[in-house]
């Protein structure tokens, strides 16, 4: 019985995928400068000659896919290249794209998982996930969390630039029992910002539900804007939400990981 084999490579062949490399190499190195570059900067950036790259250039400005600015000679990318681009955006639904870390995640740790986005009424569960012993808490998807007392609205709340929305919290902070100020850990909403923003991800300690501890860390897009957060939750006595525990690590790496496959920029 024969075994099926991929057909030999020719050197054409070889020559072809190795051009198609270039030329996406190319193409990413535009993308990763800024979307507009000199030729010089271009070459430097995939490790090639100028006469090469100025070559490559020329075949995807054929096709649409790079354009020269007349006057300052620099590169950016063409409208094929933009399409492209936009056809991949049209397919970045955060919900979706976190569906199989919701499911790792409740898997690896046996938490409650969930995923929300900012909704008209506030920070709302879109997919939620529960292991199989969950925990009894009274929030399932189309929930609305508190932005102040929820970990996941204390990411929201990080972000946050409408100034009417920061005086309301402001009020529902200083209305705060001592009690309540003392289990959200900080007294002002610029602490709890500075804190998150620290931290990378919310950390809340029986400050939404006597007993229940989350962990909660931004899904960013290619602009950098927060447009979900990735929560996890548990009873508090055996749910260690601290950064050095095991469950914020995982849940930082999860959200990171939704964030790059947005488009989102890579760290350092």
């Amino acid at each position: 019985m024969s075994e099926s084999t991929s057909p030999p490579r020719t050197p054409e062949r070889r020559q072809r995928v190795q051009s198609a490399e270039m030329g996406m190499g190319i193409l990413k190195a535009l993308a990763r400068l800024g979307g507009t570059a000199s030729l010089t900067a271009v070459a430097t950036a995939v490790d090639e000659s100028t006469a090469k790259v100025h070559r490559y250039l020329a075949s995807l400005i054929q096709e649409d896919l790079v354009v020269q600015d007349s006057s300052s000679q620099h590169y950016r990318l063409g409208p094929e290249a933009i399409q492209i681009g936009l056809a991949a955006m049209r397919q970045n639904d955060p919900v979706r794209r976190s569906e199989p870390a919701l499911i790792r995640l409740r898997d690896e740790l046996g938490v409650t998982c969930f995923l929300a986005i900012m909704g008209n009424l506030g920070p709302t569960i879109m997919r939620f996930e529960e292991p199989l012993l969950p925990v009894t808490i009274n929030v399932r998807a189309g929930s609305v969390l508190p932005a102040l007392w929820s970990a996941t609205g204390q990411v929201f709340l990080s972000t946050l630039d409408d100034a009417a929305q920061w005086r309301r919290l402001q009020d529902e902070l200083t209305q705060a029992s001592q009690a309540q100020r003392a289990r959200l850990g900080v007294q002002t909403l610029e602490q709890l910002r500075d804190q998150v923003r620290a931290q990378g991800c919310a950390i809340a300690r029986d400050s939404l539900l006597p007993g229940i501890s989350a962990v909660a860390a931004p899904i960013t897009d290619y602009s950098g804007r927060v447009v979900a957060v990735l929560t996890a939750l548990g009873a508090t006595g055996g749910f260690d939400p601290g950064l050095s525990g095991p469950i914020a690590p995982l849940v930082l790496r999860e959200a990171a990981a939704i964030s790059l496959s947005l488009g989102a920029a890579v760290a350092g």
